[in-house]
């Protein structure tokens, strides 16, 4: 394992962050406050509470799953864009490096990025609400384990890109959609059952189920069964990255 290539490549997409540090953080913390006072004022005086938890509380895993969904597909697709884009790929692929290592190193600094949102946006609702976290283990876990399936996810949009149009369609037309969909800001207890059941072709809707579940206990979806759907999403992606290299499909050409 080539351990110094590895963190060359984490290093640099950080540092390449840390420059656009006040994008990066400063804007999703800003759109979280506005998502308390739109949602949390005007609906909240509405909607005092569901399953037992007040409805400011009830939509901040909602809102952090939102943020760590975009973020973590905006940020790996476009650390393996940029270097299509310039060149600069064919260096990495002439490198000592593996696949698994290059990978390693995009993916794992998008999902630290993620990760990193993900808590100050948890401090930042804090501000504005009580919550509690039942199951801290599992908050953690969950929080980790998506950010890295959906920077692969990204990873594999970044290779499919052939533009920068591109590069943001599965994020504005998929990914916010179905996170929107998904439960974020609702049970889907209140729908009916004919959209509950359509609800559950949403692979967002596991997500946030199981990580609302760490949090207060209660979920729309049973945890056994989101997170057997993350780890089959996760499967699916690791998959796709590894046809990519194994084709050079979108590297080579």
């Amino acid at each position: 394992m080539n351990l110094p290539g590895i963190l060359a490549i984490y290093r640099y997409e950080m540092a390449r962050w840390v420059r656009t540090l006040l994008q990066s953080l400063v804007s999703p913390v800003i759109a979280t406050s506005l998502y308390f006072v739109v949602f949390g004022a005007a609906i909240g005086s509405r909607i005092s509470e569901i399953d037992g938890v007040p409805y400011g509380a009830f939509i901040v895993p909602g809102l952090i799953m939102l943020n760590l969904l975009t973020q973590s597909v905006a940020n790996a697709s476009f650390g393996i864009y940029f270097p299509r884009f310039t060149g600069t790929i064919y260096e990495q692929l002439s490198a000592p490096l593996s696949p698994i290592e290059i990978v390693a190193g995009y993916v794992g600094a998008a999902a630290t990025k993620s990760i990193i949102l993900g808590l100050i946006i948890l401090a930042t609702a804090t501000l504005f609400v009580q919550i509690r976290i039942d199951h801290p283990v599992w908050m953690a876990f969950f929080l980790v384990l998506t950010a890295i399936t959906f920077s692969l996810f990204g990873f594999v949009i970044g290779l499919w890109a052939e533009g920068f149009e591109q590069l943001q369609l599965v994020p504005l037309l998929v990914i916010t959609p179905l996170t929107f969909l998904g439960g974020t800001f609702y049970s889907l207890s209140v729908l009916p059952p004919l959209w509950q059941t359509v609800s559950l072709l949403n692979p967002v809707v596991y997500l946030v189920s199981a990580f609302r579940w760490s949090f207060y206990g209660t979920a729309d979806v049973s945890v056994e069964v989101s997170l057997v759907m993350i780890l089959v999403f996760l499967a699916l992606c690791l998959g796709a990255v590894w046809w990519v290299f194994k084709t050079g499909y979108r590297l080579k050409s």
